[in-house]
Formats: C-alpha cells, structure tokens, sequence
C-alpha cells in the first residue's frame, strides 16, 4: 500500500480547517490533493479528534494482529499455499 503524504493528526487538522468555513476547492489547492482523497478522508475521518484517530489506529493494529493469530491456528498448511481469504471465508461460514 502507498504511504500517505500526510499523517492521520494532518488530515484531521485540514478537516477541521474546512470545518472552519473555506470552500473545499480552496483546501485542495493548498494541500496539493484532488477531490476523491479530501472526501475519502472526509468519510473516514470527519468528525473525529486526533486522540481518536490514534485510538482507530491502534484498534485496527489489534485486529489485523488478531486475525493473523487466528488464521495461524486455524489453517497452517493452506497459509503455506497462500490461500488465506479462501481458508478465513470457509472457517467463517461454518461458524
């Protein structure tokens, strides 16, 4: 995955810089970035403080680790093969 230009606390900070009152257009042209990202960032961190951003960080850290400990136990010889989502929608369905 691409690294962001911009940490999670700088896009709540154009966010709340928005909230503000300049026009969106005025926003992108500034902070160099096109529509999609400033409304992608707008669903994902709208409303939120910096200390919750860092909390959603640290959750989603937690899940991934958690599903990768799950998936470890589950199915070792398919992680070998590399069949990961397959192996995590089978054992997900007969639960």
């Amino acid at each position: 995955m691409k690294q962001s230009r911009y940490t999670e606390e700088q896009i709540i900070g154009i966010l709340q810089e928005q909230e503000a009152g300049p026009p969106v257009a005025e926003l992108r042209r500034k902070h160099g970035m096109g529509d999609a990202t400033f409304y992608r960032w707008k669903s994902k961190y709208g409303g939120i403080e910096v200390g919750e951003a860092k909390r959603l960080r640290t959750l989603e850290a937690e899940n991934a680790q958690q599903e990768s400990g799950y998936f470890r136990t589950r199915c070792p010889a398919l992680r070998r093969s590399g069949l990961r989502r397959s192996c995590l929608s089978r054992i997900i369905a007969s639960t």
